[in-house]
């Protein structure tokens, strides 16, 4: 599945939990999160700490896969690969 927004992880989210036969309750508990942020979520609430979410993919069995998209044009304006090692030499 080709995910390009919160609203398209969540659909993944509510399809895999009623797939597993769990309420939204019974997955905002085992997850450690209120009932409510299970609803907003899956209703595409934009805001949803990245935290959390992965929290719950984890325990659906989900997984996120980043992928260049291809797009040549794309130029970024710093280095990640730089940014990355200069963090793991200075934890």
């Amino acid at each position: 599945m080709r995910v390009r927004s919160i609203r398209d992880v969540a659909s993944a989210v509510r399809g895999r939990r009623k797939d597993l036969g769990l309420s939204q309750a019974e997955l905002a508990e085992v997850v450690g999160v209120s009932r409510k942020w299970i609803y907003e979520f899956e209703g595409g609430k934009p805001r949803a700490e990245f935290v959390l979410v992965l929290r719950v993919l984890e325990y659906l069995g989900l997984t996120i896969t980043i992928d260049d998209d291809g797009d040549e044009t794309f130029t970024p304006s710093f280095s990640l690969d730089a940014l990355l090692e200069d963090h793991r030499y200075h934890e």
